[in-house]
């Protein structure tokens, strides 16, 4: 008997139902493709083995701390419980603290005797974790780009709190680099609290020395002056001289009414002739005494007009002086006013557990991103599938 071949059609009807459905199910899941694999399978294995076995854990330490100043004023509530005790926050202090803490300088003084290259090397570190894994780059700006990663500042706008982190894969390592950065940051502070104000101070100190220097010549030219023209003041003695000759001229005029009246009334009175001599010799002291206050080189009015320019001279000098010593005061008293404090808030703690990494956060971060790069990997191959169909 001859066996007919059965078409796929009555292969397929032949079926059970169930196992026809399960079939059907079954060619439309898709397969798991090449990109699929590649893009977000591998990343999410990788991420696994580093975040659960080889990535080092990362201790923490931190500091908190405030620049304090007693002049400048802060409109922010902790600023004003500050100011309430007689200080106030000072910016650019802590800008400059933290620049020190993330320079070059800190890092030199942090890695006396490789210090922290040897807190960054450790061979428990992970290879890809540690400083120069592969012995190709040692070179101390190296070293300060991967330090720089590992230190953190943080200013706070509102509170004026500087938050110092350090990062290190041993707890000991955190906490005393922790610590050296902030005796550090004081230490610039300081530093430059002691140069503004003795650079305040010292030109002020340089002015109290020229205005002394002035003072003390107009006051030498004054005294010799007076040395050489043998007057103490010439404007008195002009006034004196003055009084005099208006009294003798008062003299002069009595006489010689008095001579005109022996004159007309007793012509052969004995008394004129010693009238007429008395009248001679008080016009020539008046004219001796007029020649002592003017019309000669040194006359009064003369000596008077030395006398008041040096006298102006001295008068400007002493009140240079006294500007001087004045605004030396106020510089020593507005250095005090300036003067900034480190105040620390949060002392460096020693971590007892790692924060970092965050383990599960990267391996669903890892997933959540190659996600993303596989749906636009696919939406950009089929755009060009569709273009070159």
């Amino acid at each position: 008997m001859e066996v007919l071949p059965i078409s796929r059609t009555q292969r397929h009807a032949e079926q059970p139902t169930g196992a026809r459905l399960f079939s059907r199910r079954a060619k439309r899941l898709p397969r798991p493709s090449v990109l699929f694999a590649v893009v977000v399978i591998l990343p999410v294995l990788v991420a696994i083995v580093y975040f659960g076995f080889l990535a080092s854990p990362v201790y923490i330490s931190e500091a908190s701390f405030v620049v304090r100043n007693p002049q400048k004023p802060t409109p922010t509530a902790l600023g004003g419980i500050l100011q309430s005790a007689g200080f106030s926050t000072g910016t650019e202090e802590v800008f400059a603290a933290q620049s020190f803490a993330g320079s070059r300088d800190a890092l030199r003084a942090l890695n006396q005797n490789g210090a922290v290259r040897r807190a960054y090397t450790r061979p428990q570190i992970f290879i890809l974790d540690r400083f120069n894994p592969f012995g190709l780059s040692g070179s101390f700006e190296d070293l300060y780009e991967y330090f720089r990663d590992k230190v953190s500042l943080k200013n706070d706008s509102a509170t004026s709190i500087t938050t110092l982190t350090v990062r290190a894969y041993a707890p000991e390592d955190a906490q005393r680099f922790n610590e050296r950065l902030l005796e550090m940051s004081e230490k610039t502070v300081n530093q430059l609290n002691q140069r503004g104000q003795r650079d305040l101070v010292q030109y002020a100190q340089n002015e109290v020395i020229d205005a002394k220097t002035q003072a003390q010549a107009a006051a030498t030219a004054l005294a010799t002056y007076r040395n050489r023209s043998g007057v103490v003041d010439p404007e008195k003695e002009a006034e004196a001289q003055k009084e005099m000759v208006s009294k003798l001229q008062d003299e002069l005029i009595g006489s010689k009414i008095e001579l005109a009246q022996l004159v007309r009334y007793t012509p052969d009175n004995p008394r004129i002739p010693m009238a007429r001599t008395q009248i001679r010799t008080l016009q020539h002291e008046i004219d001796v005494q007029l020649g002592k206050v003017t019309g000669s080189s040194r006359s009064l009015a003369q000596s008077v007009v030395r006398y008041q320019r040096l006298m102006v001279e001295n008068d400007f000098a002493t009140k240079q002086l006294a500007a001087a010593l004045a605004s030396l005061e106020q510089a020593r008293n507005e250095a005090q006013r300036k003067q900034a404090y480190v105040d620390r808030i949060v002392q460096p703690n020693l971590p007892d557990s790692a924060i970092e990494p965050h383990r599960m956060r990267g391996i669903l971060a890892t997933l959540v991103l190659s996600l993303i790069a596989f749906g636009i990997l696919r939406m950009l191959i089929a755009g060009v599938k569709e273009h070159a169909q």
